[in-house]
């Protein structure tokens, strides 16, 4: 159990493509810091574009304005102790090392899928089906000028293709013990989880996030 008033402020920022699991396994690991006793907060890519940044549209500079302004809160949270979890899909390596200088405590999570793989299997509103017919444009990994450039040398790559949404969220806690951030790697959250309110998740009449698949 982390004491509070002690607690180390970090950030864990996941990236990846939309529908790659990255608001899953954000979720998932905001009721395991809670569960620690540990202040967090989650800014999630959509939620954020919602609020801190409507108006903005998908060209490479808005897409960079919203990331640096995601970068810009995480580093104020992680400042003041907050264990601060990012979402967004950031796509561009250049705004993603911009908020690692900026943050200094940062974890970089690279959520691996496939364009292909999210198009047949998880794409409920039918986005990746109408990206790839050419009727949505500037859309991320699909589209030639809104490509997503892989992280180089993350702090971990989870791959959702094969691992389960638990087994992604095992690797992130023991990494964040390997780095400093955890005293244990211990899962302390099981089953169904109330939805935090701060991601894009679907959420069931009993507050609780909607499992998708």
């Amino acid at each position: 159990m982390n004491d509070q008033k002690d607690q180390k402020g970090f950030t864990v920022w996941f990236t990846g493509l939309s529908g790659s699991g990255k608001s899953t396994i954000a979720e998932m690991l905001f009721h395991e810091f809670q569960a620690r006793g540990m202040k967090t907060e989650i800014l999630d890519g959509d939620v954020v574009r919602q609020n801190l940044s409507k108006g903005l549209g998908f060209s490479k500079e808005d897409r960079d304005t919203n990331i640096m302004r995601i970068g810009f809160v995480a580093n104020l949270l992680t400042r003041n102790g907050v264990a601060a979890i990012c979402c967004p899909i950031s796509p561009y390596k250049e705004t993603r090392d911009a908020n690692r200088a900026l943050i200094g405590e940062f974890v970089e999570v690279y959520v691996h899928a496939t364009v292909e793989e999210i198009a047949a299997n998880r794409d409920p509103k039918g986005l990746y089906k109408k990206a790839l017919a050419g009727e949505i444009k500037e859309f991320t990994g699909v589209s030639p000028d809104a490509p997503y450039e892989i992280p180089e040398s993350p702090e971990l790559t989870v791959d959702t293709l094969v691992e389960t949404p638990e087994e992604s969220l095992q690797h992130v806690l023991t990494t964040l013990v390997k780095l400093g951030y955890l005293d244990t790697d211990e899962v302390m959250v099981e089953g169904d989880r109330v939805h935090s309110g701060q991601t894009d998740l679907r959420v069931h009449d009993t507050g609780h996030v909607v499992k998708e698949g």
